[in-house]
């Protein structure tokens, strides 16, 4: 086997599509070091620098000494403490919704939600925003159910589909993300409710990206609604520094999840001290109002810069600023180029995005500065 795997990396290779795991140290806020050089993060989804705080490495280390450094069982069995449980209710508060329950991981959460709610509507269709994240991609296929895409935030296209679908006693799905990962714009969640609501559709939205930075108190783009999506996961492992994610919605499909998702059924509880990390940054997050302000003054400090040097950022109007390229090869070599000046912009391709829309994504932090946007700015200027 092992000459088919050398076969397919070269491969990878001649296209410019081969990935490397390469370390880093940790270094000053929004900094890191590799081999021995210091370098301005831009690609850390740490959006409001809690990584690093001692309030949540305390009480990481707190939970650790007090409940062990393992839950050392699935929920169901003898894994869930106490805690878990508080922690869930703080999720609940937090999200404004009735209930919460924590996953693993938010890749674990997608990959498990979507089997265990089509064994209960098997003749459901879902419907899914064409850029959504790779773990709902996975998490569909694994219930054996073929997506019906609509385009990019293209509302009247879902409406359109919705129209058109095939009659059945089981509600269609609607999937989004409130923020998208590669593009760094935002989902119309008010009007996909709206939509949702007119055809008895179930709305599923992955907030990942908007939790901690977006919406009221940082809580995610769905808080600000009166009348929310059916179902809103986000992870801890972005904005909250920790590791981890979440579902909210109602007691009912809670309840329902631990019955018959199977992620949360056979995997082991989340230990104490990442739910300690979890429960910090719940108490700090919603008072970090000027890190927030911040952060979406630096972003679009660095939109407009970009703009004003010509390069294209897409539709971002988030944390996350895109700086398109085009092809794999040129998006590597300006990762490169901009590497050797000193920051570290990763180089985004196929398939994690489109052929042709290869980019650099830049992912700025609560912890940088203005002078670091401009410090990008040159660089990227003298990088092209």
């Amino acid at each position: 086997m092992d000459g088919r795997f050398k076969q397919a990396l070269a491969e990878r290779e001649a296209k410019g599509l081969l990935r490397r795991l390469r370390g880093i140290e940790p270094s000053r806020p929004g900094y890191v070091q590799r081999e021995g050089r210091e370098l301005l993060d831009l690609s850390s989804n740490d959006y409001l620098g809690l990584a690093h705080h001692p309030l949540l490495a305390a009480r990481a280390c707190e939970w650790a000494h007090e409940f062990g450094t393992g839950a050392r069982a699935s929920r169901l069995v003898s894994g869930t403490l106490e805690a878990h449980l508080a922690v869930e209710r703080k999720i609940a508060a937090f999200k404004g919704s009735e209930s919460a329950l924590l996953v693993a991981s938010g890749w674990q959460a997608n990959a498990t939600i979507f089997p265990a709610l089509m064994a209960l509507f098997p003749k459901a269709q879902i419907f899914t925003d064409r850029l959504i994240h790779a773990s709902m991609h996975h998490g569909i296929a694994a219930a054996g159910v073929r997506q019906v895409r609509f385009r990019h935030n293209d509302y009247e296209h879902l409406a359109e589909l919705l129209g058109k679908r095939q009659s059945s006693d089981d509600p269609p799905l609607i999937v989004t993300e409130s923020v998208f990962s590669m593009d760094g714009d935002r989902a119309d969640l008010a009007r996909l409710v709206q939509i949702a609501r007119e055809h008895g559709a179930f709305l599923i939205v992955d907030e990942a990206h908007a939790t901690g930075v977006l919406g009221p108190g940082g809580a995610g783009l769905s808080a600000a609604l009166a009348d929310k999506p059916d179902l809103v996961m986000g992870t801890f492992s972005k904005a909250l520094g920790g590791f981890g994610a979440y579902v909210a919605g109602s007691q009912a499909l809670v309840d329902y999840l631990v019955n018959a998702a199977s992620g949360v059924i056979y995997s082991t509880a989340l230990p104490p001290s990442v739910l300690g990390a979890v429960d910090a940054a719940l108490e700090l997050v919603p008072g970090m109002a000027a890190e927030r302000t911040h952060l979406a003054a630096l972003a679009e400090r660095l939109r407009a810069g970009l703009h004003a040097k010509g390069y294209d950022t897409g539709p971002s109007d988030t944390q996350i600023v895109p700086l398109m390229v085009g092809e794999a090869e040129e998006a590597l070599a300006m990762a490169q180029a901009m590497e050797g000046r000193g920051i570290l912009g990763i180089a985004i391709r196929p398939p994690t995005v489109p052929v042709g829309a290869s980019r650099i994504r830049f992912a700025l932090s609560a912890v940088h500065s203005e002078a670091d946007v401009d410090t990008v700015l040159d660089i990227v200027g003298a990088a092209a």
